[in-house]
């Protein structure tokens, strides 16, 4: 089966796009461009770090909400932006849960704090705890857990599968990942600006009422994901039963503000 929809990436004003949509049996509803081609991921390797952090705390190497991060952070505030980290520099610049402050600098502090839990390097800890299981063979993280993943559509259709129909986790710790953490709490979406509130689950934003934003018009409000400063997304929406991939080689900017909606409104058009 293919989604006509997809082919509209041969409209984006870039080099090289692939996207696909998979429903939670797993079943590719339809893929364009190249799909096994490694594409760096910038933020979409967050959920993959968010993911494995979920493993360390089901084996019970961690907890969710044990201090990690700056003085009075727990696992938890990291996953979910409200640690008071910077955006991209280890320094505190407000008290933990009071902000929502997008943080690279959090999700490297995650990454060394479960790599010092279990005693094996994070981008190892990754590769066995999820990527492995997955057969997301073309997938390798070589640097920071928050931006410095590279993927393919193929493999990032596996994951997203696994995310709609979990198998690596309790489905409960899935459901408590796309659950807003720390409700009401504001702050600035990454190219988007202030939202207020600033949804975001355990490693994964929320679409909810955000406007403006890089989903569907038609998107759920339960909608969840992350999209990457490289021209990448990852998106599932539950009210859909489906996930969407798409991969780019330019980096996020007007064009993708323009062209990723419309897209999103597409496939969900067709997968209706």
């Amino acid at each position: 089966m293919s989604l006509n929809s997809l082919a509209s990436i041969e409209n984006w004003p870039v080099p090289t796009a692939a996207a696909g949509v998979v429903r939670a049996d797993g079943t590719v509803l339809g893929t364009h461009g190249p799909t096994a081609r490694p594409f760096p991921l910038a933020s979409v390797t967050k959920p993959l770090a968010a993911y494995a952090v979920l493993v360390a705390y089901e084996e019970g190497a961690i907890e969710l909400d044990e201090p990690a991060g700056p003085p009075g952070a727990t696992v938890r505030h990291l996953l979910a932006h409200t640690s008071g980290l910077a955006f991209d520099e280890h320094r505190v610049t407000s008290p933990p849960g009071e902000r929502r402050l997008y943080s690279n600098a959090g999700f490297e502090q995650l990454g060394d704090h479960v790599a010092k839990a279990t005693d094996i390097p994070f981008a190892e800890y990754l590769r066995q705890a999820v990527l492995e299981p997955l057969g997301m063979t073309r997938t390798t993280l070589e640097g920071s857990p928050a931006k410095d993943g590279v993927s393919t559509v193929d493999d990032l259709l596996r994951f997203a599968a696994e995310i709609q129909a979990p198998r690596l986790l309790d489905p409960r710790t899935v459901a408590e990942a796309m659950t807003v953490q720390y409700p009401g709490t504001k702050g600035v979406l990454p190219g988007y600006g202030h939202q207020n509130p600033n949804d975001w689950g355990l490693g994964f934003e929320i679409r909810a009422s955000k406007s403006p934003h890089w989903t569907g018009t038609s998107s759920s409000p339960r909608t969840f994901g992350h999209f990457g400063q490289s021209g990448t997304f990852l998106w599932i929406d539950p009210a859909a039963g489906a996930s969407c991939v798409a991969l780019t080689d330019r980096a996020f900017g007007p064009w993708a503000i323009e062209s990723w909606p419309p897209f999103t409104d597409g496939v969900l058009s067709e997968l209706r």
